[in-house]
């Protein structure tokens, strides 16, 4: 499998490909460094992320009961972000987070903002007992490491068993952002929001439609690491739509 060295927008503009280690190291620059903060980031991306979730589901999406699975780690912040901003616009929202007694930091700090919204939370036990008109993966983002196990791994089975269309944050969970390798169960999303910088592995046929998200990273953090955005990436917006 060959990674992608670049994307492109349906304008025309090239957007370089980023590689996980490069991804850690813009994350670091701009949490250690430069900004913005991790809770900004977080926030930028629950908040896109919960915008495209209205999009995809139109004018009437407050009836149709919204999924979201979510991880402990970063990407699993990102997921409870989105069920909040979404909730708390009225959204039919349920939030699975298998292990949250383990969710600490800026995740643990966002599961405390959503359970302020009065929104609901299920156990893991009942997931077949769910019903989704939409599920979102916010699982296991671009650190992954080897085939997922346990828990971890039945709900990305369980994922991928939906119906419904499968809306991942950042990564297909169980794909390789580098690669776009599944060393193990994966995801096979609808659509992917990926942030900051489309990953090398994002080419393959599990990411579907894919999206890139402006979660707020300024110029000289890219410009660090040496990958620069084309310049006019979300002057359309926050979003916008690769090939």
């Amino acid at each position: 499998m060959v990674a992608a060295k670049a994307f492109r927008t349906f304008t025309g503009l090239l957007v370089p490909a980023i590689t996980t280690e490069q991804m850690r190291e813009v994350d670091r620059i701009a949490i250690n460094e430069v900004g913005p903060n991790l809770y900004q980031m977080m926030e930028n991306a629950g908040r896109n992320l919960a915008s495209l979730c209205t999009e995809i589901l139109g004018d009437l999406w407050t009836t149709v009961p919204i999924l979201v699975i979510a991880g402990t780690g970063g990407n699993g912040g990102g997921g409870i972000c989105a069920a909040r901003h979404l909730a708390n616009h009225g959204g039919d929202v349920t939030l699975v987070v298998p292990d949250f007694p383990k969710c600490g930091g800026v995740p643990a700090e966002q599961l405390a903002l959503y359970r302020a919204t009065g929104g609901r939370i299920a156990d893991v036990s009942e997931l077949y007992a769910l019903e989704a008109g939409l599920v979102v993966d916010a699982v296991l983002g671009y650190s992954l490491r080897g085939a997922p196990t346990g828990s971890v791994a039945d709900l990305i089975r369980w994922i991928s068993g939906q119906a419904a269309p499968v809306v991942s944050l950042d990564v297909p969970s169980g794909i390789d952002a580098t690669t776009g390798e599944a060393p193990g169960s994966y995801v096979s999303a609808t659509v992917t929001m990926t942030l900051a910088l489309p990953k090398t592995g994002l080419g393959v046929g599990a990411v579907g439609l894919l999206w890139l998200a402006d979660i707020g990273i300024p110029r000289e953090v890219y410009r660090r690491v040496e990958l620069c955005p084309p310049d006019g990436l979300f002057t359309p917006g926050y979003r916008v739509k690769l090939r």
